[in-house]
């Protein structure tokens, strides 16, 4: 059981580090990344301070010390979250106590909100036993963990010898997270990791129990009904259920960016309500042998659908949940504006508030070579100006979670470092190195970003906390949505927006979020077709045919959806039609070969 139909996505690797000891014991499920150890041992030492226990330092010399430092945090979270919650629990029904916000905060049409009205509404007599039993059927939101699986890399020892397959990165942290106190779920995101999934199975609580219950619970970030499939059956295979299916829009979301062909979150939607029972039927089919010879008979495990990226209004949410019948929402980018529920500091958050539409967009500034959004004018991008004009391009390369390139050297460093970087201008200086390769080399100087300390920093900031080496520049990856809220909200505000008991739209004409994925896919389409080079112009011209039917078939699709939003006004809906007609025309114009306006 939720309290909520919305959770708290993963932000960033700091900016939602603290944020289940925020809202957990409201109800309010939300998500850590678990990649940064170096910033969960800061963290660490704040809430062992906090709560009055003694800190003892896990440091980068001790055996097995990320999967360490990611256990124990996990660990002291999880114990301010039940005190919290049991704090709230024994406060009396009165104005201003976080057990009356508890109630309030509750959607209206949630089993919990009525059953509290009707406790109001009851005589003193009967308001005490109400209330007990009220109590008894509170819930904790979950707090969830998150791994982006393509951050494995191998680590190496002092002598530069290769360590063993489970000290690398994901797989320590997954370690880290299967030996702690949580009883929630391991969102992976960002595809599948055969040798990452496969270690679950060295952890009992991925496994069910007699009563068909799971204490860690596997959640999978999908882009499409494909992937979940594909990824789900390899799991299944070795006894391992997936708990939760999570879709999130290839573009309209924060963080990484992977773009899904022009499929549409809508057709995704509508595929996974289609097959939901099929998808269920097919994994537990396969799981059961595994199971079986486990002796767990009569297993029924549930499974939840879940969709995020984008949302941005009521009605939005509440179509999502109804039509597509999610189990929840995923709300993202908005709580950036919420210093009450994440770890924002106070120079990224007057950046967000001040930012215009034109301000977010879609970089190259991931080391990773994946689609980053982005906020123009970050602390963390005029470094690196800064370090452009001193002749001294790159990053100090310190925490290394992102060293995957082998261009140079044998063992992978980051293209964001300052080691890379000069390599790179070396080669760029050479006369027989192509125009095309001297290119691409400007661009890498100028726009990667070091995203193992700037989407760190922000948290340790907004704690007073200093970054090491006094590396304070931010990144901040928000999704585009974010463009339609102006200011500093209060979590009762927010969540008020939500369920649309108030409006935190800034003045800006918002198109609905399927509108809004459609232009970003068109935006995305018109970009990939200037990188085009002469020489594959057969395979050039397949991508963008079979990209540009996807966007057709989903166009068609939303031009039949848009009868069934019931709750937006005619203005709304005819608008929305003329939106998808206009899309639908620029779209046929484009083709490979041919000048891309902007």
């Amino acid at each position: 059981m939720t309290a909520h139909s919305f959770h708290i996505p993963v932000m960033g690797l700091g900016y939602t580090v603290e944020t289940p000891a925020k809202v957990a014991h409201f109800g309010i499920s939300s998500v850590i990344s678990i990649v940064e150890d170096n910033m969960i041992e800061k963290m660490r030492k704040l809430y062992f301070d906090r709560e009055g226990l003694e800190y003892n330092e896990i440091s980068v010399k001790d055996e097995d010390y990320r999967a360490k430092r990611i256990t124990s945090y996990l660990n002291v979270i999880k114990q301010v979250v039940d005190a919290n919650f049991e704090r709230l629990k024994s406060q009396e029904f009165e104005e201003g106590t976080e057990l009356t916000q508890y109630f309030d905060l509750l959607p209206e049409n949630a089993d919990l909100k009525k059953l509290y009205l009707e406790m109001l509404a009851a005589s003193d007599s009967n308001k005490e036993v109400l209330g007990v039993a009220l109590k008894s059927k509170m819930v904790k939101g979950s707090i969830d963990v998150n791994i982006m699986t393509k951050l494995d890399k191998f680590n190496y020892d002092k002598n530069g010898e290769q360590l063993a397959p489970e000290y690398c990165d994901a797989m320590a942290a997954l370690r880290g997270f299967a030996l702690s106190d949580l009883n929630s779920g391991m969102v992976f995101s960002a595809g599948m990791n055969p040798r990452l999934f496969s270690y679950c199975t060295s952890f009992p609580d991925f496994f069910p129990d007699k009563n068909s219950n799971f204490k860690k619970q596997i959640i999978l970030k999908v882009s499409d009904y494909r992937s979940a499939l594909i990824q789900g059956k390899f799991l299944a295979k070795k006894g391992l259920w997936v708990s939760e299916f999570r879709i999130e829009s290839g573009l309209n979301c924060g963080g990484h960016a992977f773009a899904s062909g022009g499929t549409l979150l809508g057709p995704i939607m509508e595929e996974f309500k289609a097959k939901k029972q099929e998808l269920i039927a097919e994994l537990k089919q396969i799981c059961e042998k595994t199971w079986s010879e486990m002796g767990l008979d009569n297993i029924n495990p549930a499974l939840k659908i879940t969709v995020q990226g984008g949302v941005g209004t009521a009605n939005e949410h509440n179509f999502l949940l109804e039509h597509y019948q999610v189990d929840s929402v995923g709300w993202g980018s908005p709580f950036l504006m919420v210093p009450e529920v994440v770890s924002v500091d106070n120079e990224a958050l007057s950046l967000l508030v001040d930012a215009k539409k034109e301000d977010y967009y879609l970089s190259d500034a991931s080391p990773l070579g994946v689609p980053f959004n982005n906020v123009r004018n970050t602390s963390s991008e005029l470094l690196i100006q800064t370090r452009m004009d001193k002749n001294r391009p790159g990053s100090p390369c310190y925490k290394k979670f992102l060293q995957f390139d082998t261009e140079f050297t044998k063992i992978p460093i980051c293209t964001a470092s300052r080691e890379y970087q000069n390599l790179k201008e070396i080669q760029m200086k050479q006369p027989e190195t192509p125009e095309s390769v001297i290119k691409k080399g400007e661009n890498t100087l100028k726009v990667k970003e070091c995203l193992c300390e700037g989407l760190a920093s922000s948290a340790l900031l907004a704690n007073g906390i200093q970054p090491d080496r006094k590396l304070t520049a931010v990144s901040i990856c928000p999704g585009p949505n974010l463009a339609y809220f102006s200011g500093i909200f209060s979590m009762k505000s927010m969540i008020g927006h939500i369920y649309g008991r108030e409006n935190l739209l800034n003045n800006l004409v918002r198109p609905h979020m399927f509108v809004n994925e459609l232009e970003l896919n068109v935006k995305y389409l018109k970009n990939q077709i200037r990188k085009f080079t002469d020489e594959t112009i057969e395979q050039q011209n397949k991508y963008v045919e079979t990209f540009k039917n996807n966007l057709f078939e989903g166009i068609n699709y939303y031009k039949e959806l848009v009868e069934s939003m019931k709750a937006e006004t005619k203005t709304f809906i005819e608008k929305m039609k003329n939106d998808l007609t206009e899309i639908e025309n620029e779209l046929v114009r484009i083709t490979v070969g041919e000048p891309v306006l902007a």
